[in-house]
């Protein structure tokens, strides 16, 4: 049964203060997953040593990966990306909408990759949205949209962190064009993993197309997983059906 994991890293700082990548492979490898779908992570950049932490967590765990940077200044780039010990290729990468004339927004972006699960194609799109609700509309109007989950043939993964619950506007865009994992679950309450050491909040989501059926969705507490992110990692057990 394929494992998938979305995880919300924190540039691999923990709500310790303490910069250990060891510790966030660690969280992830314990579980064995399939495919990881990370988000907020730096690559060469100054306040984390000018290390590539994709290429880090990808090597820690025998994986291959795609990063796509959201963010670039100069050689340092912040981003997401997703990794996989199974065959892939990289479908698309690309910047989502932001609003015109507000200040401080940051660049946010998806990518894609189509993954072979036992001969089956999988697509796989990892995002992480922004903190403005008009601006994560926009954002998830577009994901939903022809470019991205539009173009999907087959079985389909939408995930990551969206910064928005599912009473949002946002949620319920995408909730129209694909499914929550944890509805078709029938999950109560329902599995959060924000802030990590007291997970309050459903942020984090997992979508699904109709050949993918849940078996099981769960956020790790270890008292690892607590400390190594601000958010905890979700979990995705699931199996894949014929159109």
């Amino acid at each position: 049964m394929p494992r998938l994991i979305t995880y919300n890293v924190h540039r691999c700082v923990g709500v310790d203060r303490r910069l250990d990548i060891d510790r966030v492979a660690a969280v992830i490898a314990e579980h064995e997953p399939d495919i990881v779908c990370l988000q907020e992570l730096d690559v060469g950049r100054a306040r984390t040593g000018h290390v590539d932490q994709a290429q880090a967590i990808a090597d820690r765990l025998s994986m291959s990966f795609r990063f796509h940077p959201a963010m670039a200044v100069e050689s340092e780039l912040y981003g997401d990306a997703i990794l996989t010990h199974r065959p892939e290729v990289l479908v698309r990468t690309g910047v989502l909408p932001t609003l015109v004339g507000v200040p401080g927004l940051e660049p946010r972006g998806a990518l894609w990759s189509r993954i072979d699960i036992d001969g089956v194609p999988l697509n796989v799109i990892n995002t992480h949205l922004g903190l403005v609700p008009r601006e994560q509309r926009l954002q998830a109007a577009a994901l939903a949209g022809r470019d991205w989950v539009g173009a999907c043939d087959g079985a389909a993964i939408l995930t990551g962190d969206f910064n928005a619950t599912s009473l949002t506007r946002p949620y319920q865009i995408l909730n129209r064009r694909l499914s929550d994992a944890q509805r078709l679950l029938g999950l109560r309450p329902s599995v959060k993993t924000f802030p990590s050491g007291f997970p309050a909040i459903r942020i984090d989501h997992l979508f699904v197309s109709p050949q993918v059926r849940p078996i099981q969705v769960f956020a790790p507490f270890s008292p690892l997983a607590r400390m190594a992110s601000d958010h905890l990692p979700l979990v995705f057990d699931f199996e894949l059906q014929p159109a």
